[in-house]
């Protein structure tokens, strides 16, 4: 079944009807060649495989590229902490693994960078943020990505940004974590709020967007809301994310943690959860701009997620946001089994462009189609029927989210901080090319 994702969509301000939006698309071949190991789950070549896709179906000519430089050391240290960022610029394979540099690998093991996380057996193999080859150059061109597609939205240069390259929200401000090394997020939310005094951020990954939620929990100018699996005492990473974490201080309810046992389905995870809970909260928090992580891992049959959503029950999350008329950036995130990420992230940019009715179901001859023997050559492969969901289960999820969205004010009928789209006059553009101006 393919779900709708028109939502309540009205006429843009820069388009005449309901199905069209400006939108800019970053995309850096280079962070396709960067390789986390043999047998590593993170493999960047996603995105390639997505680009691709993109390519293949003809809808790269319905969105303006996005053309940036990467990010600086000073953009990183909007976030993170001086000393991780300089570990983040000299730590190399050479100096780590083959010259056994005892002061890298200090201060790498420091910001848990080349070691075992905690929760994970120390057995010399397994190494979620290992120390790989371009780690620095990697970090400044989707970070730079990420930033870029905020300056866009802040300018008024675009209705919807995306850069599927992003949305690392697992990075904390000294410390790797989770595969992300720099939070691309925190840094795109904090340039956005120098325009818009009011920013959403909206996470639908299988993990919960940690990294996010603990650096804006006390800032009532955001609100974070996670969607995510959480399984209790029986530990999945990364083991936060409980109905009762509300934010603190100013932002005291200005924090939705929406967790899930494994097994959600697209009927209990977007009508039964994601709708009515977003209604509450679009109507609640009033947000300027939303950013979306579109973490792929809470697709079925990802390779550790366990939930059991289809392609078009995640792009219909991606629908209702695009519906409500407010600045959108898109994000990546998780994703493990490559093919269905680039399946999902592909139909993602088709709902944001509004061609996601045109593009058929048959995936086109191209370079990567042998990646997609397994599902048939087909965009929306097949997911299971049966669900293991209870319905008291997710009634109450609901209900605490619910409760916990009753106690957040609405905010005031004025701001520090007035939301404006600005004038889109001084928009750059040549041959479908988006120069960000920096």
């Amino acid at each position: 079944m393919v779900y709708t994702t028109e939502g309540h969509s009205l006429p843009s301000p820069s388009c005449g009807d309901g199905r069209k939006r400006n939108v800019c698309y970053y995309y850096d071949s280079g962070i396709a060649n960067v390789d986390y190991g043999a047998d590593h789950v993170m493999v960047p070549r996603r995105v390639a495989m997505t680009h691709a896709l993109l390519a293949s179906y003809g809808l790269l000519p319905h969105m303006t590229r996005l053309r940036t430089s990467p990010a600086t050391e000073d953009d990183l240290r909007a976030f993170h902490d001086d000393g991780y960022v300089r570990l983040l610029r000299d730590v190399t394979p050479d100096a780590y693994y083959r010259r056994h540099d005892t002061d890298i690998r200090a201060r790498a093991r420091a910001c848990r960078v080349g070691v075992p996380d905690e929760d994970e057996e120390a057995d010399g193999g397994h190494y979620d943020n290992p120390v790989i080859d371009g780690l620095w150059d990697y970090c400044l061109r989707y970070a730079g990505g990420s930033l870029a597609a905020a300056r866009a939205l802040a300018g008024g240069r675009s209705d919807i940004a995306i850069n599927w390259s992003g949305g690392m929200h697992h990075a904390c401000s000294g410390k790797a974590s989770g595969f992300c090394y720099v939070n691309d997020i925190v840094l795109a939310i904090q340039h956005l709020l120098n325009t818009f005094a009011r920013v959403l951020y909206v996470d639908i990954d299988v993990h919960h967007g940690d990294g996010v939620e603990e650096h804006f929990k006390a800032d009532h100018r955001v609100m974070t809301v996670s969607f995510h699996r959480y399984d209790g005492d029986q530990y999945f990473f990364p083991g936060t994310g409980k109905a009762g974490d509300v934010g603190e201080g100013k932002g005291k309810y200005h924090t939705l943690s929406v967790h899930m046992k494994a097994g959600m389905d697209d009927a209990s995870y977007l009508h039964s959860l994601f709708v009515p809970i977003m209604d509450t909260v679009m109507s609640r928090f009033q947000p300027d701009a939303v950013v979306l992580q579109c973490g792929a891992d809470s697709l079925y049959g990802d390779r550790l997620g366990g939930f059991n959503l289809s392609v078009s029950g995640h792009a219909a999350c991606v629908g209702y946001l695009r519906s409500c008329n407010v600045p959108l950036l898109l994000l990546g995130g998780g994703g493990y089994t490559v093919n269905h990420v680039a399946s999902c992230w592909c139909y993602e940019t088709a709902v944001a462009v509004g061609k996601e009715n045109e593009i058929p179901d048959d995936i086109p001859h191209h370079g990567y189609e042998h990646y997609y023997r397994d599902q048939g050559y087909k965009l929306h492969y097949p997911v299971p029927k049966k669900s293991s969901i209870k319905k008291e289960d997710v009634d109450k999820i609901k209900q605490d989210a619910l409760a916990n969205l009753d106690m957040l004010n609405e905010p005031p009928p004025t701001s520090t901080v007035p939301h404006h789209r600005p004038s889109r006059s001084h928009a750059i553009e040549d041959d479908k090319a988006l120069y960000d101006q920096r």
